[in-house]
């Protein structure tokens, strides 16, 4: 076998029930080829926002583990300097290592992603942009479209902008590589090309005119986004790497329902309020949320020709992916890992049925709300009042619809000690020069 290329595919704010697999109106046809052909992971936790979920893929820990800014949207940077990521580990095996699209983990451009592994780095520093003047949210950060930690001016939509600098680097590689792509769909503000929003003209969704023209425009922009990943997919058929290339596709938290104008407006340019916009349903929650529609996101391994198309239903996590590519790609780190994250190649290979005892652990806003899942049982707990926790059985009630603290009083004191275990292990990797307040 010859050493695999890694392509990961991170959506922005895609929530569960926006797929078409998932029964979606949205039309989003590679991505169900992905499913289809590969192993779909029906539990897949992240973290509730971009920036905790970012973290813990490209270091297979935590993000409390960084100090309390990483838990939230940070424009401060999150990693120490010359933190190990994904990116460095592979990078020093022999792999290239390209990211195009989202970085957010720290905007000024000497914490951008060639400080931490990538040769190649390009899009947006910081958060979200507007998909055509690609600016960030008024304020320091807002210009933040950058090629190799160099600021420049671009034409283009984003979406298109972020599949063909991905696309030519891919083309243009000589040897293994992984490239990271974390588009900006389908985060706000949406503003999809007309042809993709014309391609849903003849549909109805919604009898109120404003939810309507809004989800037209949600679906338009998620099927835009979707086109760029079967471009992707395509060149790999076309260059003879597709067998040889493992992808993943995931989404970084859980949808939103809908966006205030007020939402949106922070970014220059003209914008428009979204009443409508995506859906996690059947599960209950929204991004920021740690109810399940805020962390269970639609995710898919597809390496054709060594793995099984099929379903995984054991609960994994982000942090999974670093110990399990690096694992796999026999990529060790200069220094001991302190991982969170396990191998999960057993549970996707089909050669493994279980991971025992595992915890998985979610610190968000600083601590003021955290979760863990323990076997079946999943706890929501509130920092600043003890007294306040909701206790799901996730296997018999996945949409938690039945909150059961109350009836098991010593299963809740059994996942509270779990946090306060987990919570011991925060901020020992925390950067002594972040000052910045909590939100971004």
């Amino acid at each position: 076998m010859s050493t695999p290329n890694v392509l990961y595919i991170l959506a922005d704010d895609l929530g569960w029930g926006d797929v078409s697999c998932h029964g979606s109106p949205i039309r989003t046809p590679n991505i169900d080829r992905l499913v289809q052909g590969g192993v779909e992971l029906t539990q897949h936790y992240v973290c509730p926002m971009c920036t905790p979920t970012r973290t813990s893929l490209l270091t297979g820990r935590h993000p409390g583990r960084f100090g309390p800014h990483a838990t939230v949207p940070s424009n401060a940077p999150v990693l120490p300097d010359g933190y190990p990521t994904l990116a460095t580990v592979l990078r020093d095996e022999g792999y290239d290592t390209g990211l195009f699209g989202k970085w957010h983990l720290g905007s000024a451009p000497q914490f951008g992603p060639q400080a931490y592994g990538f040769n190649t780095g390009y899009g947006s520093l910081a958060g979200g942009v507007d998909p055509y003047n690609h600016r960030y949210k008024r304020g320091e950060f807002s210009v933040t479209w950058h090629r190799n930690g160099e600021l420049v001016e671009e034409t283009g939509h984003v979406t298109d902008l972020i599949g063909r600098a991905a696309y030519d680097w891919i083309a243009s590689r000589d040897r293994p590589w992984f490239c990271y792509v974390p588009f900006t769909a389908v985060h706000v503000p949406i503003k999809p090309p007309q042809p993709w929003l014309d391609r849903y003209w003849f549909d109805h969704f919604d009898a109120d005119p404003l939810k309507e023209a809004s989800f037209k425009r949600y679906a338009a922009y998620a099927s835009h986004m979707d086109a760029a990943i079967g471009q992707l997919v395509e060149l790999l058929e076309a260059t003879g790497q597709r067998d040889d290339t493992i992808i993943v596709f995931s989404s970084d938290n859980g949808a939103i329902n809908g966006a205030p104008l007020h939402s949106s407006d922070r970014y220059p340019g003209w914008q428009e309020a979204s009443p409508r916009l995506g859906s996690n349903l059947p599960f209950r929650g929204v991004k920021a949320q740690l109810y399940e529609g805020g962390i269970r996101t639609p995710t898919v391994i597809n390496w054709r020709g060594h793995l099984a198309p099929g379903i995984m239903a054991q609960p994994v996590h982000v942090v999974d992916w670093m110990p399990t590519f690096c694992r796999l790609l026999g990529a060790t780190p200069q220094h001991d890992p302190q991982w969170d994250g396990t191998d999960i190649w057993p549970l996707l290979a089909g050669t493994s049925e279980t991971s025992a005892n595992r915890t998985l652990f979610w610190n968000f806003r600083g601590g003021t709300r955290l979760g863990v899942r323990a076997g079946d049982w999943k706890l929501i707990a509130h920092e600043d009042d003890e007294r306040q926790v909701e206790l799901f059985n996730i296997a018999d009630d996945p949409y938690e619809a039945q909150e059961l603290a109350a009836e098991h009083p010593n299963v809740v004191r059994e996942l509270s000690e779990l946090i306060r275990q987990q919570r011991t292990l925060d901020d020992t990797s925390r950067r002594d020069d972040v000052t910045s307040p909590l939100v971004a």
